[in-house]
């Protein structure tokens, strides 16, 4: 397995000139970095007016390795290469590093980058980008793997250390400034020779450039392409406001953040959010990715984000539910109480339902995530959870009423899968004996990570010691802040719960379908869900009464991928059944009948139908990728029918592939599934809308713009552009329909 590692941005508060005059004091060798036994240097150049020198050293390494390995191996040492080019006049230091010995077994790529700061030109910035490939290594494969990542790790976090080490020991040598790079007075003559030296001198270097293949190239271009200052982080910020990270734990945090800058089209969650999501898949970069994708989509069927300004406390929890935020701990964390035994339980479900009591949950939940924003800003330090003081007395067997166990349990789903790593410790006390059944039920849902934050403490004495003693309360809470009802001087302004009056109750209509199977937050989304097996397609028919109209559309891709189209038909639909056919992908203006299709997923264009005459398409297709989100719209230009059609791709139809049957048959994870939102702007509306949907154009417009179309689709051309990559050139019409496009839109 290759092992990737992708650094944050290092910031060092000197000039580039300086720096490198620190950074030349590492060799050929370095008390502080112990590993390097020796270097010598192979080739060494400069360019005519001085201003780029290039160095290729061998670097004999001593790696600690267990003594059986190191009888294998049959080495002591380890050769590695380095090459160095320093570019004065682009103020930039470029490093590429690889391994010589067990080249054959094992691969080592390594990019590196110090230049200038974009915002401060006496600021350096250090990049670095890095590949581990163990092919066979006697069989200590990870073992290998093991120790490779250890020594890279040790490192990369002494390397700042170093370099401000001799930093220090320039000032202390006199040194603090060193001049910037200047063109010679004879640059002129200079420039006529140089390009000829330019050109040989790399056929001269050909053989030093062995390693400098695919992968180094590879690690070059992740540095240097990706410029978007959305997509990175710097490592004091991370330090800062995100916690102490180990380097391998930085760079996974980095590659999962540059991974959903992708996907989201530049609307990246927040980095705390990023790093919960990662830290509850132990730092793996695609279980995090799947974890927080589909969270991202929950939160949008679900309109969570608008939840703190559109939420509306309900009487009886306002009245009723003895829960709140109550200040912060000694850490600075929010603290949240609640007296679960003082709640009634039946009476609060019976009053708001599950659903009420599931949008209180998110509502707490939001308001912890905004709190501990605020507080990590206040302290100005790392704060990314919080803590839960949970008082059970009072807990008895009507809590366990089945509809309120059942609440319960669906609340813990949604936490776990939506809000990982947000509970910083959770506090119980006093819990009764009925506690061990209710802890039964609920600790399967709470993983293993979150169960050990939770702290018990025995006993039912309303106050005392246990609470206000040593190893009480105020080892976690400010004993000021203690509440009354523990003993504490504090009163916390929270309802203390009761029975709640059968007046709040719903009917027993509105209770029952409350209860009825099902996700009921679903109820009142506006976005649907399908599912697509392979040939099957999935269309909504939009009437178009009104020209000038604008067709907007919303759709996540939840699984596998889809392709998305608008067509238009010449004439209006009337809802006549036509012959079923579904869109072959190698020719995007034919249709035929598809072996799976099934009564819903057929298509409304009619067999036979020719794109130009009977149908036109008003944009262009795309391939969507499981994990994206895709906005976009279409300014309507005729009156009649528009056609938004999703279908399932499969790469391995563009391939020339044929599809295995038994293979459909049983693996259901090659089903797409889509959940989709689409509706039409009145033309009267659309200027004042044309803001909004503008606000995300992209790429999907300029490939529409190729056929004439008018649009404002928010589609990246990193998604369109893997038309081109699938094999673009069989999405297209065939040539002679390609005239029948929608392209007039003056007639």
């Amino acid at each position: 397995m290759v092992q990737k590692y992708q650094s944050p941005v290092r910031i060092y508060k000197h000039p580039f000139e300086l720096l490198m005059r620190a950074y030349e004091m590492r060799f050929p060798t370095c008390d502080m970095i112990p590993i390097i036994k020796e270097t010598d240097v192979i080739e060494e150049d400069h360019s005519a007016d001085g201003a780029v020198h290039m160095v290729d050293r061998r670097a004999k390494l001593n790696v600690e390795a267990p003594y059986l390995l190191k009888k294998l191996m049959g080495v002591e040492h380890l050769l590695f290469r380095q090459r160095n080019t320093k570019d004065l006049r682009a103020r930039t230091l470029h490093i590429e590093a690889w391994n010589e010995s067990f080249d054959n077994r094992v691969e080592i790529n390594e990019y590196c980058v110090y230049s200038v700061h974009p915002e401060n030109s006496d600021w350096t910035c250090f990049e670095q980008s890095a590949e581990l490939d163990i092919k066979n290594f006697f069989g200590f494969e990870g073992t290998a793997e093991k120790l490779a990542i250890k020594e890279y790790s040790k490192s990369i976090e002494k390397s700042k250390d170093i370099m401000e080490h001799f930093i220090i020991l320039l000032a202390e040598q006199g040194t603090t400034t060193v001049e910037a790079w200047e063109e010679p007075v004879n640059c002129n003559t200079v420039v006529e020779t140089e390009p000829e030296e330019v050109i040989e001198k790399p056929k001269v270097g050909d053989k030093l450039r062995r390693k400098s293949s695919a992968k180094g190239r590879d690690l070059e271009q992740s540095l240097t392409d990706n410029q978007d200052p959305a997509s990175k982080l710097e490592q004091d910020y991370i330090q800062m406001f995100l916690g102490k990270l180990e380097p391998m734990q930085e760079s996974r945090l980095v590659q999962l953040k540059q991974y959903m800058n992708e996907l989201q089209k530049g609307k990246t969650p927040p980095d705390p959010v990023v790093l919960r999501f990662l830290r509850a898949r132990d730092f793996n970069v695609e279980k995090g990715r799947e974890m927080l994708s589909s969270s991202l989509i929950w939160r949008k069927k679900h309109g969570v984000d608008k939840i703190l300004s559109e939420y509306q406390e309900p009487a009886a929890i306002k009245d009723y539910f003895p829960g709140g935020w109550y200040h912060y701990d000694m850490e600075g964390r929010p603290v949240f109480l609640l007296r679960l035994g003082q709640m009634d339980a039946k009476g609060i479900i019976r009053s708001v339902g599950e659903e009420g009591l599931t949008k209180l949950t998110l509502h707490i939940c939001e308001e912890g995530l905004k709190l501990t924003e605020e507080s990590a800003h206040r302290l100005n330090k790392p704060i990314s959870t919080w803590t839960m003081l949970l008082d059970l007395e009072g807990l008895n067997m009507r809590h366990l009423w089945r509809p309120g166990v059942k609440a319960l349990l669906h609340i813990i789903e949604i936490c776990e899968a939506n809000y990982p790593e947000t509970l910083g410790r959770v506090l119980i006390i006093r819990a009764p004996r009925v506690f061990p059944i209710l802890w039964t039920l609920v600790c399967p849902l709470i993983d293993e990570t979150s169960r050990g934050k939770f702290l018990f403490y025995a006993g039912t004495d309303n106050r005392g010691d246990q609470f206000l003693g040593p190893g009480g309360l105020k080892e976690y809470l400010p004993e000021e802040r203690i509440p009354d009802w523990l003993g504490g001087p504090a009163a916390t302004g929270i309802p203390e719960g009761g029975l709640v009056p059968k007046s709040f109750y719903m009917s027993p209509t509105e209770f029952e379908k409350d209860q009825s199977p099902g996700p009921h937050l679903t109820d009142s989304s506006c976005y649907q869900s399908i599912s697509l097996n392979k040939a099957q397609v999935h269309e909504v028919l939009v009437q178009n009464t009104d020209r000038g109209s604008v067709i907007t559309w919303d759709f996540d891709v939840m699984r596998h991928d889809v392709m998305f189209c608008v067509f238009r038909t010449k004439e209006a639909f009337t809802g006549i059944d036509k012959p079923p056919p579904t869109p072959t992908l190698s020719n995007i203006g034919s249709f035929n009948m598809g072996p799976t299709s099934e009564p819903e997923h057929h298509s409304r264009i009619g067999r036979g139908w020719r794109e130009g005459e009977e149908y036109f398409r008003a944009e262009a297709p795309i391939i969507c990728h499981d994990g994206e989100s895709i906005q976009g719209s279409h300014v309507t230009q005729y009156v009649g029918t528009y056609i938004l059609q999703w279908s399932h791709f499969d790469r391995g139809a563009l391939s020339g592939q044929s599809p295995d049957m038994w293979d459909n048959l049983t693996h259901p994870q090659h089903k797409a599934k889509v959940m989709y939102y689409c509706e039409v702007l009145n033309s009267l509306d659309y200027r004042g809308s044309m803001t909004s949907l503008q606000s995300a154009h992209s790429g999907f417009s300029s490939i529409s713009k190729a056929s004439g179309h008018l649009s404002t689709s928010g589609v990246s051309s990193g998604v369109s552009s893997s038309l081109s990559e699938a094999g673009g050139a069989s999405l297209r019409a065939p040539h002679h329909l390609q005239g029948g496009a929608e392209c007039d839109l003056t007639s």
